[in-house]
């Protein structure tokens, strides 16, 4: 049985995840002026279009490119001593504390509470005809799958192959992929859960909804 509340207590003993930035690739490093303590912002808009705070700048060839902070949060370090240093990728460089928000503490505790039914193989992913219209007029929740049940096509290399869920029966409460994007094999691909455990979920994310206190 889901232990809602030591999961939310658990969560609430550390609201917060520690985000290393590394060098995506080799160059010479220059810090901005952002310093440990200041609070930076991620990346954002519609479609991610909006880098997010400057931290440093890699020259390569004469060729400078910018790393950015990916998720909002405080600068927690600055390896400031690589200043001027040519680094390899993958060298750390910075550390922004995230602070988990209302949504994102929903996603971590569903993702304990719901059935996870994974990509067997990096691809992209389609519902069946007949379960897509289902979604596309009732919701993901109006769908009640089975051990068995041909639910999704991979596409792969032009090649388009059924996928059939196993795991238990039940709704699907939350979709992980979006339209026409590869998701990489063992990423989850649905979350699944038994009407037995309805109620359950839903009290779940009601408390979070109601006690999880943001920062900003």
């Amino acid at each position: 049985m889901l232990d809602i509340t030591r999961l939310l207590e658990d969560i609430k003993a550390s609201p917060h995840e520690e985000i290393v930035i590394r060098a995506p690739h080799t160059g010479v490093v220059a810090f901005e002026s952002c310093r440990p303590g200041d609070m930076v912002s991620g990346v954002s808009g519609e479609w991610k279009e909006r880098p997010g705070t400057l931290l440093a700048t890699l020259t390569r060839e004469r060729n400078p490119k910018p790393v950015t902070a990916m998720q909002s949060g405080e600068l927690r370090e600055l390896h400031t001593e690589l200043e001027g240093k040519f680094v390899e990728a993958g060298t750390p460089l910075a550390v922004v504390r995230h602070f988990l928000s209302r949504e994102e503490v929903i996603s971590m505790l569903l993702k304990h509470a719901l059935h996870l039914f994974t990509a067997p193989e990096r691809a992209k992913y389609y519902f069946t005809p007949a379960v897509d219209i289902k979604i596309k007029t009732g919701g993901s929740r109006s769908v009640t799958v089975h051990h068995g049940m041909e639910l999704l096509i991979m596409s792969r290399m032009k090649r388009e192959t059924p996928v059939y869920y196993t795991g238990p029966g039940g709704i699907i409460y939350t979709v992980y992929f979006k339209h026409n994007q590869n998701v990489d094999a063992g990423a989850p691909l649905l979350g699944v859960c038994p009407e037995s455990q309805l109620a359950v979920v839903e009290e779940l994310v009601l408390r979070v909804q109601t006690e999880w206190k943001e920062r900003a």
